[in-house]
């Protein structure tokens, strides 16, 4: 079943156009609502910036994708073994590769959140 989450039309220039709007800097987008999320880099990337994402749990996000700006990197491991002990997967890529595989999952209607550096 498809669900009602917005669809990012185009990325770049510090910001996110969404169906619903654009959205300057870095986007979390949970349970179908995008968001500012305040990560500038992957390097200040930090457990604490998934609280919200964890705080909904796995019934209402199987995994995140995470966009990790203009190249993609490794998250920190504490992040990655912060979702870990929730439950929630995570994928990660660079964030164009991002924008485009939320659209087709969230098509295909998976519960995901997309957590998106901005470029």
């Amino acid at each position: 079943m498809a669900r009602d989450a917005p669809q990012i039309d185009t990325y770049g220039d510090g910001g996110f156009r969404l169906s619903t709007g654009r959205h300057e800097g870095s986007l979390l987008i949970l349970q179908d609502e995008a968001r500012p999320w305040p990560v500038r880099s992957m390097a200040e990337l930090a457990p604490e910036h998934f609280a919200e994402i964890i705080a909904v749990g796995r019934g209402e996000v199987e995994f995140v994708l995470l966009g990790a700006g203009a190249a993609n990197a490794l998250p920190p491991r504490a992040v990655r073994e912060a979702l870990q002990r929730a439950g929630i997967g995570l994928e990660f890529m660079d964030t164009a590769s991002a924008c485009r595989t939320y659209n087709i999952l969230t098509a295909e209607g998976r519960k995901l959140a997309a957590a998106l550096i901005a470029v």
